[in-house]
């Protein structure tokens, strides 16, 4: 059975003016403009007080000043945003194997496979405000562009998770340009056929779109509004591991009774590294107690496997030595070292200690 499709889009909260903030704590609550000083200057980002006043991202700075006199302008510093994104999209790798920076202040987690992907994104958020200080809205869905809408429909510091069904009824009546991707431009071309909202182009004759837009683009159009759409994540460096985790409802007790959980997260886990021909030398376990103390061992093979046997023997083993001294609310696996030369690899003497899941 195919694996079902989780995932999250992760958007930064008036990022630029966040990282100001932080910087100049006295401006909070007030409405703050990062902008350009030249003369066809158009405005980075708002505070959301500033947003009231019509101020939005690509505003030009003039008219900025107009629509909000009491602003206050502060000339764009992107080493400072680059190097808060860096911080940012680490805590995002931290946390999740899956992750497609698309942005300074945005990324996409593919969150299939993890046990409770809501839970696991609950905690990237917590994490992203306790190391950065900074807030994120997080939309969950089925492919990119529900999670894309989700995100931003409860900000600021949203939480919203959609079904492709939740989304084309929460967004019936909106703008097409609700949509990433169609701009003012199709939406006056789409109001021309009498099409103002999402409802109705999802639901307008496929003809009349193409004798508009083309026999590419009038389908395409179409499909946003039904808001399908294929797209993987992807990541612009190679995967260096896999894991499976889950947190569970009552902390259990026992060898004996996370002995199940953990074999079929190893299921879980290897179907994955099959299915996308990895292998890996390196097999860990997460073990979080109910003291919330995380401890993590790890063991380091010969070769490289996705063998189930084989990672689940290794797996087990970890969690006998370890043997849990108090209650335990969470259990992870994980291969890393996927598909690495050999000898990139030093030798690691069985049981060594060797990576945080």
């Amino acid at each position: 059975m195919a694996e079902r499709r989780v995932i999250a889009h992760v958007d930064m909260d008036a990022f630029y003016v966040s990282v100001e903030l932080m910087r100049r704590p006295d401006l909070r609550g007030l409405p703050v403009v990062v902008a350009g000083t030249g003369p066809r200057a158009v405005v980075t980002t708002a505070s959301y007080e500033a947003r009231k006043f019509g101020v939005f991202s690509a505003t030009p700075a003039e008219r900025a000043r107009r629509l909000c006199p009491g602003a206050i302008f502060i000339k764009p510093d992107f080493e400072a945003y680059r190097a808060k994104s860096k911080e940012v999209m680490e805590v995002l790798r931290t946390h999740i194997d899956r992750v497609e920076v698309v942005g300074l202040d945005e990324a996409y987690l593919d969150l299939a496979g993890i046990d409770r992907p809501k839970a696991a994104a609950r905690l990237v958020k917590a994490a992203v405000r306790e190391k950065t200080g900074l807030v994120c809205s997080i939309g969950i869905g089925p492919n990119k562009l529900v999670a894309k809408v989700a995100s931003d429909a409860d900000k600021p510091d949203g939480f919203c998770v959609l079904s492709q069904d939740m989304a084309r009824e929460r967004f019936a009546e909106a703008s097409p340009g609700l949509i990433p991707g169609i701009g003012p431009r199709t939406v006056e071309r789409l109001d021309a056929l009498e099409i103002r909202t999402l409802a109705e182009l999802a639901d307008a004759p496929e003809h009349a779109l193409t004798a508009t837009f083309g026999g590419r683009s009038g389908p395409y159009l179409r499909a946003l509004a039904r808001f399908e759409d294929d797209r993987e994540v992807t990541t612009h460096r190679p995967t260096k591991s896999e894991s499976r985790e889950t947190t569970f409802d009552y902390d259990l007790n026992g060898i004996d009774a996370l002995q199940p959980v953990l074999d079929r997260l190893s299921g879980q886990l290897c179907e994955t590294l099959v299915r996308r021909r990895h292998r890996g030398r390196t097999i860990g376990i997460k073990v979080r107690l109910n003291d919330f103390s995380t401890h993590t061992r790890a063991r380091t093979l010969a070769e490289p496997t996705n063998d189930l046997e084989t990672v689940r023997s290794v797996a087990t083993e970890l969690l006998r030595e370890f043997d849990p001294p108090k209650p335990v609310r969470l259990i992870g696996v994980r291969v890393a070292g996927l598909d690495e030369p050999h000898d990139q690899r030093g030798t690691r003497s069985p049981g060594q200690l060797e990576l945080a899941l």
